[in-house]
């Protein structure tokens, strides 16, 4: 796996400790984990980047997947392993 990842989260959210697990058991092995609850400013920057308020935020390389059902869908349609290994 090569794609640098990048997850936006919070401490208290269930759906960032399952997108995290996820990617983990894909082989990502350093995901680069931004707190938005402990930054504030990381939490604009992700606002401004992504026009989501929610998280997890997830970015891919370049890519910006979304929340984790959107990580999840892109699992299920086998497109996820294209993008980890770009």
């Amino acid at each position: 796996m090569s794609a640098k990842v990048i997850v936006y989260s919070k401490e208290t959210c269930p759906y960032c400790v399952m997108a995290k697990k996820l990617l983990t058991q894909k082989g990502v092995e350093n995901i680069e984990e931004i707190r938005i609850d402990l930054n504030p400013e990381e939490r604009d920057k992700m606002i401004e980047k992504t026009n989501r308020m929610t998280v997890p935020q997830i970015f891919i390389g370049d890519f910006h997947v979304g929340g984790f059902d959107d990580l999840s869908a892109l699992n299920r349609s086998g497109k996820l392993d294209e993008l980890l290994n770009k």
